[in-house]
């Protein structure tokens, strides 16, 4: 029989082996079968907004919808843009007209020219008689005088003729319709009024749900205002890992995930990349010195990064971003790493049922 102090020196010794070997298993896994609680279900969300202003005509779709790349989400009305197409419309049209009227400006001007050049020829003429008769004092001063300055009025003449044909010439711009510049302005904003009419049906840009709904017709959406989210599709699972649990951990590195939705179910998964830092290591550009962190404790918290994991299997149901999970990592090919790592794992499974 042993004595009473005896079984006490026995559960002591018992209890300090098995501290001594729960603190060593601890150890070796959180290298080679690491795992954290410390896991999330992400899926990119898009807000969803319309590209130009205007009132809610109609809403589409409902809260949690779900919907494909390019199904109708909601119309803006669109008299306003109709109305904006109607007069670009006519604005180009215009823009033609004008154009004709400074073609036919510019052939009357021509016309003109032309008549301005022969009257300018025979007032040269004319000058050139008046100044041989001159030379032989046959006309007066007085006449010859008079015949110069209205061949120089005639010159001036042909000369404002040429610049107001360059001018107009100027403002018509090109010929050709289609490398006419102020055509091309206004056939731009024709486009972009049409452009503006086909964004007041907003489309969903990828397949996603439908999620914060906001809308019913006669809200006014603002351009670049968020009026719903979309969320996608594809899932990512994001864990944080303390640094020493990811020495081994490499891309490709073979993972299970447990989700708390679901219990009692392990994920086969795989380590898709690490992310290159957080925020606690990035610098803030201020203009101001450095402060380095100040701590009394002789063990600091460990940082934690995250890295990236993907699933090899499907998920029975479509989990919800911000959905929570545990993600443990098979930094070890060794058998009983192995056996330890399914029982670690599938524990924590079987405990999602309770908490």
């Amino acid at each position: 029989m042993m004595t009473p102090e005896q079984k006490f020196a026995r559960w002591v010794r018992v209890s300090i082996a098995s501290f001594l070997l729960m603190f060593a298993y601890f150890i070796v896994a959180d290298i080679w079968i690491p795992l954290t609680p410390d896991s999330t279900v992400m899926r990119v969300v898009t807000p969803v907004s319309a590209r130009v202003s205007g009132y809610v005509a109609q809403v589409y779709v409902q809260n949690n919808s779900q919907v494909k790349k390019g199904d109708l989400l909601f119309a803006l009305d669109p008299t306003p843009f109709r109305n904006q197409i109607e007069a670009s419309e006519i604005a180009l049209a215009q823009a033609r007209l004008t154009n004709q009227q400074l073609d036919a400006q510019i052939v009357a001007a021509q016309a003109s020219l032309k008549t301005a050049q022969i009257t300018a020829q025979n007032d040269r003429v004319t000058f050139e008689r008046y100044q041989n008769l001159g030379a032989m004092h046959n006309v007066s001063q007085s006449d010859l005088d008079k015949v110069r300055t209205t061949w120089q009025s005639s010159v001036q003449s042909v000369n404002s003729l040429n610049a107001r044909i360059d001018e107009l010439t100027i403002e018509r711009g090109e010929k050709d319709d289609a490398r006419n510049v102020t055509l091309q302005k206004y056939r731009n904003a024709l486009q972009q009024s049409q452009l503006n009419l086909s964004w007041t049906q907003v489309r969903a840009e990828v397949d996603g749900t439908v999620s914060n709904l906001q809308l019913s017709p006669g809200f006014y959406a603002s351009a670049g205002g968020a009026a719903l989210a979309l969320v996608h599709e594809k899932t990512d699972i994001v864990a944080d890992f303390r640094e020493k649990s990811l020495r081994h951990t490499h891309t490709g590195t073979d993972a299970a995930v447990v989700f708390d939705a679901l219990p009692g179910h392990v994920f086969k998964a795989h380590v898709t990349s690490s992310d290159a830092g957080v925020l606690a290591g990035q610098e803030a550009v201020n203009g101001e010195l450095s402060k380095p962190e100040t701590s009394n404790r002789w063990v600091r918290d460990a940082q934690r990064m995250r890295i990236h994991v993907a699933l090899d299997e499907p998920l029975p149901k479509t989990l919800p971003t911000g959905a929570r999970a545990t993600v443990q990592l098979y930094n070890s090919e060794g058998f009983f790493a192995r056996i330890f790592s399914g029982l670690q794992i599938h524990l924590v499974s079987l405990l999602h049922y309770v908490y």
